[in-house]
């Protein structure tokens, strides 16, 4: 089935704002979020923002004290990088979801039109042809997706 031009405009940006709805909401999610982390020995805790900036550090025994600076300073820094690792696994989680989109609105705006028609034979001069013939029939099936 195809679509006319303006009916695929309509259906990009239709698509486009519940994306941009998506994104302002996984955004205010990830900002508010934190992840922490416990030392081996469980003397200290660090908690980080989605930025990594430093929340909070607890110390949960005062073995601190007696420690030697740079062993005090090992801890510290496993427990902090822990804490910075998993928030960043998160906040690739989180905007995985989005990856792909912009090739989708584009192949959205070509695909299956006459347009399509209009542009094969520039595409076909281009090097490499064929690799690019199976990446387009790769971005139709996936057009196929985003027309339900």
């Amino acid at each position: 089935m195809s679509f006319s031009y303006a009916e695929q405009i309509e259906q990009a940006m239709a698509t486009l704002a519940e994306q941009q709805a998506r994104m302002a909401a996984t955004a205010k999610e990830l900002e508010a979020a934190t992840a922490s982390a416990t030392s081996k020995d469980r003397m200290v805790t660090a908690v980080v923002g989605a930025q990594g900036q430093v929340v909070s550090l607890t110390f949960h025994t005062s073995a601190y004290r007696s420690m030697a600076p740079a062993e005090l300073g090992r801890v510290l820094t496993e427990v902090l990088n822990t804490a910075r690792a998993d928030i960043g696994e998160r906040v690739i989680e989180g905007m995985s979801a989005f990856s792909g989109l912009g090739e989708m609105l584009r192949s959205s705006m070509t695909g299956g039109t006459e347009l399509d028609d209009l542009l094969e034979p520039l595409r076909s001069m281009r090097p490499g042809h064929a690799d690019a013939a199976a990446e387009e029939r790769r971005k139709r099936g996936r057009q196929e997706e985003f027309r339900g």
